[in-house]
């Protein structure tokens, strides 16, 4: 098992780096760098690069709409060649209020537009002459929607290698699927080991049976907050805001994947008070009605013994990279003891 972090959207990317370095240092694997709509992921990615020197660096995620799939395919092949073959590229289709929002584009097809993001990028990374014909793309360009003057390209450069790892954020169903068939890794959010078998167990067994051939097992990337003691409980209550965000504002009232999560884990009372609250500005009390044990079920908070049973359930419920936040006032001391465990 591996053991990754993310670096989220807020905060100071310089004083980020630092805090990357020493936890390589202390045996970090994989570090995520978000993008929603703060800074740009790829500019970070690139400056951790010249920063460390073995420590996976992967997007958690880039949008699938924001981007075109050259671009996207140009992105993987330089972060691959400045970091000497440690970029992992982490997509997804995000969510309308981001993608409508912010870059305005319609949140058309989005599992179909994922799909085809994949293909094309893999194709561009292995230097084939790209003539793509989809649902959503068409490359070149047919001459009734243009000049009529495109043709087929092919990458300009050579990249560091004909293919980067490829995970898919997913939550619903048909997406999870879809990211079991097609991807080498997946990258679900409010990842709850003892329910995962009974949401998505369905779903992965669909997608593994229609895995594509020359794929590796996939990779599950998943995980939470850590903090190791006896008497550390009560930090569970700092995971409350981004559970509270997640299930109640990330998202429409009729449109939000997260708090459909919730509900398909068993709380749907509680989740539609979560929402009902955030959204009319209770940030708060929604914090407050956030299941206790849900927040027990997706982070690693206790002591010792029972961080350990957290660590073993998530490796049960297949997770193979073990995403963390450690919460301590040494965080590469805690990775460090925490790399000897997963190990």
């Amino acid at each position: 098992m591996k053991l990754s972090t993310m670096l989220t959207y807020s905060g100071n990317p310089r004083e980020a780096a630092d805090s990357v370095v020493a936890l390589e240092r202390a045996g970090l694997d994989t570090v995520w760098v978000a993008e929603v709509y703060g800074f740009d992921s790829p500019t970070l990615m690139g400056y951790l690069a010249a920063r460390t020197e073995t420590v996976e660096i992967g997007s958690a995620i880039l949008n699938v709409y924001s981007r075109t799939p050259g671009v996207i395919a140009q992105t993987a092949a330089g972060l691959d060649n400045v970091s000497e073959g440690r970029a992992v590229l982490g997509l997804g289709a995000s969510g309308p209020q981001v993608i409508e929002g912010w870059h305005g584009v319609p949140y058309e097809k989005p599992l179909t537009r994922t799909r085809e993001v994949v293909e094309i990028v893999r194709a561009a990374l292995r230097r084939e002459t790209i003539d793509y014909h989809g649902k959503v793309f068409d490359l070149p360009l047919p001459a009734d929607r243009g000049l009529g003057l495109g043709r087929p390209l092919k990458l300009l450069t050579k990249p560091e290698r004909p293919a980067v790892p490829i995970y898919i954020a997913a939550l619903g169903e048909k997406n999870v699927a879809g990211t079991a068939e097609y991807a080498d890794g997946w990258l679900p959010f409010m990842f709850a080991p003892e329910k995962a078998a009974s949401v998505w167990g369905e779903p992965l067994a669909q997608g593994v049976a229609k895995r594509q051939d020359g794929l590796g097992p996939l990779e599950i990337v998943a995980g939470g907050m850590v903090a190791v003691g006896e008497d550390v409980k009560g930090m569970l209550d700092l995971a409350r805001p981004v559970f509270a965000l997640y299930i109640g504002g990330m998202g429409a009232k009729n449109k939000n994947f997260y708090n459909d999560l919730a509900c398909r884990y068993g709380y749907e009372e509680e989740a539609a008070r979560i929402q009902e609250m955030y959204l009319s500005g209770h940030k708060r009390d929604a914090e407050a009605v956030v299941p206790t044990e849900l927040l027990e079920m997706c982070n690693l908070v206790g002591p010792e013994s029972y961080v350990k049973e957290r660590i073993a359930a998530f490796r049960e419920a297949g997770v193979t990279n073990l995403q963390v936040t450690p919460v301590d006032a040494d965080p590469a001391g805690l990775v460090a003891r925490l790399k000897e465990w997963v190990s």
